[in-house]
C-alpha cells in the first residue's frame, strides 16, 4: 500500500488520461456552448467518480478503453449536476474547482444549456457503437446511470435537499442518509456498479461498498464545510451553516462525525474481501475520501 502522495499521484494521472479523453469528446470552445461545457468539465476536480469506475473495470480484467469511456460519462453528469447546482435558483455558488461557475463567467442560460448538454453527452458517450463494447453491455450501463442521475437518484435526492431547507423541522440523521445515497451516492455507485456490470459479473459486493464510501465521502464534505479552506476546495465554505442544514456535522458534532466517516470506510473496505490485494486501490480510495483536504 503507497503513502497518501502515491495515492494522489495516481489519481492525479487518472485524472489526466480522463481530462485528455473527454477533451476529444467535446465540442469545439469555437462556440460559446462547447465553450462552457469544457470549462465546465476540464481542468478540474479529483475525478473519484472516473477512478472508481476505471478500477472497477480493471478488477473484472475490461478492456482499459471501456472503463475509460465509462469514467468520461459519469464525470459528463457529475459535471453537469455541479453546473446546475451552482445555479442562483438553487446553491447559488460563484466558485466551482477554483474557476468562476458556468453562470457567473456567462449567463444563467448558458449554464442551464452546457449543463443539459453534458448530461445527454453521457449517454451518447456509452451508447456510441464505435466503442466495442457489447450492445447489451451498454443498454445496462445506460439505463443504470439513468437511474442514478435521474428522480430516483441524484434529481431526487437534490430535490429533497431543497425542500430541506424551508422544512419545519430539520432532517434526522436517517433522513440525512437516504437523501445523500441519492444526491451523492447514487452517482458513485453508479461508477462502482460500472466496472462490474463491464466485466459481466455481479455488482452487489462494489454497490454495498460504494454506498458506505458515497456516504463517508460526504460526511467529509460536510466537515470540510466547517473547518476547510476555500482555496483548498475551490468553492465557497460555510453554506451549510448559513442555510441552517441539519448535517452530520451539526447532529453529531465534528468528532462524532470523522468517526462515523472512520466507520463507514472501514465496512466499505470490510466489504472488498473477495477480491483480495486486486482491490487495493479501492481501499485506498475509500480512506482518501475522508483523509482528503479539498
Amino acid at each position: 500500500m503507497g503513502t497518501g502522495d502515491d495515492f494522489e499521484a495516481v489519481l492525479r494521472e487518472a485524472a489526466s488520461r480522463v481530462d485528455g479523453f473527454l477533451a476529444t469528446l467535446l465540442p469545439s470552445d469555437e462556440t460559446l456552448l462547447g465553450a462552457a461545457m469544457r470549462h465546465a468539465a476540464l481542468g478540474g476536480g479529483k475525478r473519484l467518480r472516473a477512478f472508481l469506475a476505471m478500477e472497477t473495470a480493471a478488477l473484472f480484467r475490461v478492456p482499459a478503453a471501456h472503463g475509460l469511456r465509462a469514467a468520461a460519462a459519469v464525470e459528463c453528469v457529475h459535471a453537469y449536476s455541479l453546473v446546475h447546482d451552482d445555479l442562483p435558483c438553487m446553491d447559488d455558488d460563484d466558485l466551482r474547482r477554483g474557476k468562476p461557475t458556468v453562470h457567473v463567467k456567462w449567463d444563467e442560460a448558458t449554464a442551464v444549456l452546457a449543463g443539459d448538454a453534458l448530461q445527454t453527452l453521457a449517454f451518447e458517450i456509452l451508447s456510441a457503437p464505435q466503442s466495442g463494447m457489447d450492445p447489451r453491455v451498454q443498454v445496462r450501463l445506460v439505463q443504470r446511470l439513468a437511474q442514478a442521475a435521474g428522480a430516483h437518484g441524484m434529481a431526487g435526492g437534490q430535490a429533497l435537499d431543497i425542500q430541506a431547507e424551508t422544512a419545519s423541522a430539520p432532517l434526522t440523521l436517517e433522513q440525512i442518509a437516504d437523501l445523500q445515497a441519492l444526491k451523492t451516492g447514487a452517482l458513485i455507485g453508479w461508477a462502482a456498479e460500472a466496472g462490474a456490470i463491464l466485466g459481466r459479473t455481479d455488482p452487489e459486493p462494489l454497490q454495498r461498498y460504494a454506498a458506505d464510501l458515497g456516504l463517508a465521502f460526504q460526511i467529509r464534505d460536510d466537515i470540510l464545510d466547517v473547518e476547510g479552506a476555500a482555496e483548498d476546495l475551490g468553492k465557497g465554505v460555510g453554506k451549510d451553516e448559513g442555510k441552517g442544514k441539519a448535517t452530520y456535522v451539526s447532529l453529531l458534532g465534528l468528532e462524532e462525525a470523522r468517526q462515523k466517516a472512520r466507520d463507514l470506510v472501514s465496512t466499505a473496505c470490510d466489504t472488498l474481501a473477495p477480491y483480495g490485494s486486486a482491490a487495493e486501490r479501492l481501499r485506498q480510495l475509500a480512506r482518501f475520501a475522508v483523509e482528503r483536504t479539498g
